[in-house]
């Protein structure tokens, strides 16, 4: 019990509070609380037993696996974010997105063919209207990395209007960076109001407010710029860009669901969570939404409050419902992302 205890209490504030009813609306962010930000702790080594036990004291098989591996697919933010996209890229992953899931495995799954679809096609600004034409009238929105992804160094204004101009060529989300140095140096002034300018200029858009938590330094740093995030009206927030030389990790992500979690029950406004970077497994995808239905609920295992930012993961769960439905593995070149 003494164990438990220590896992709840890994990322804990020190002021208490009366939580707060969930509301079915937007997040419109609060004002910044630098009381509320600056007296969030986090204990490390809490945090990654926590994680640890998450993993090993869940496991899903047969009927149940198939059934959490198509919900993964539907969280999937589909991405391409290479040196050398060109629209045919761009317009293979855009098909893939609209049929993720080979027609004779849904059929064999009791599924019609347009049951699965998943969360977003995300792309640089410049194929954004390449992807809009292709998934226009699937249901699939487009997602733009902006703000100088992936550094986020680029002059203000400039992220500013990269972020209008995604949102005019028909990005309906928007995948934001926020200045790590704000983090390091403790401004969080800074970063409330860069996060919040970010919103303004999305619009209608929903952002993704993207943390870069491998250059953050501290899971304390990590947890208080999620804060920071939600108060400013960030939408969801987002552990990588998946260019840092560490991205998602369980122990990170369990801090930022805390912080989610912390801010529905202080204010009643819902976000949602991405993590992005190094999850190319079946085996990943569960484990994240492992996390998720323990530290937030179910509610927190569909698309419209978790995404994962997925390149290679499609493949390989692909594979995984072949497996389910044939008790056979095939070849990876079977299933091509695009």
């Amino acid at each position: 019990m003494a164990t438990r205890n220590r896992e709840r209490d890994a990322v804990r504030p020190i002021t208490s509070y009366q939580p707060v009813p969930q509301r079915d609306e937007r997040n419109d962010g609060i004002p910044l609380d630098l009381a509320w930000i600056r007296g969030t702790r986090v204990n490390r080594s809490a945090v990654e037993r926590r994680a640890t036990s998450l993993t090993r004291r869940r496991s899903i098989k047969k009927q149940w696996q198939a059934a959490w591996l198509l919900r993964a697919v539907s969280c999937m933010d589909l991405t391409t974010l290479s040196g050398d996209d060109t629209p045919g890229t761009v317009r293979r992953l855009a098909a893939k997105a609209r049929q993720p899931i080979r027609a004779d495995l849904l059929e064999a799954l009791g599924l019609r063919p347009d049951a699965v679809k998943v969360g977003a096609v995300c792309v640089y600004h410049a194929l954004v209207d390449t992807a809009v034409k292709v998934l226009r009238g699937s249901g699939v929105p487009v997602a733009a990395v902006s703000t100088g992804f992936p550094a986020g160094l680029n002059p203000f204004e400039q992220k500013l209007e990269e972020v209008r101009a995604s949102v005019d060529a028909g990005a309906e989300e928007i995948d934001i960076v926020i200045t790590r140095a704000n983090v390091l140096t403790g401004d969080w002034q800074a970063v409330y109001d860069e996060v919040r300018a970010f919103r303004q200029a999305a619009g209608e858009a929903h952002i993704k407010a993207i943390l870069a938590t491998g250059e953050l330094a501290t899971l304390t740093n990590i947890a208080r710029a999620s804060l920071a995030a939600l108060m400013a009206g960030a939408d969801f927030i987002k552990t990588s860009t998946g260019k840092e030389p560490v991205n998602a990790t369980l122990p990170t992500g369990l801090v930022m669901t805390r912080m989610i979690r912390d801010y529905t029950e202080r204010t009643g406004l819902v976000a949602g969570f991405k993590p992005a970077g190094g999850i190319r497994t079946a085996r990943d995808a569960l484990e994240w939404l492992i996390l998720m239905k323990e530290e937030l609920g179910e509610e927190w295992t569909r698309p419209d409050r978790f995404r994962f930012g997925a390149s290679s993961l499609l493949g390989d769960i692909e594979r995984q419902l072949e497996h389910h439905v044939t008790g056979r593995y095939s070849a990876g070149y079977r299933h091509p992302m695009a």
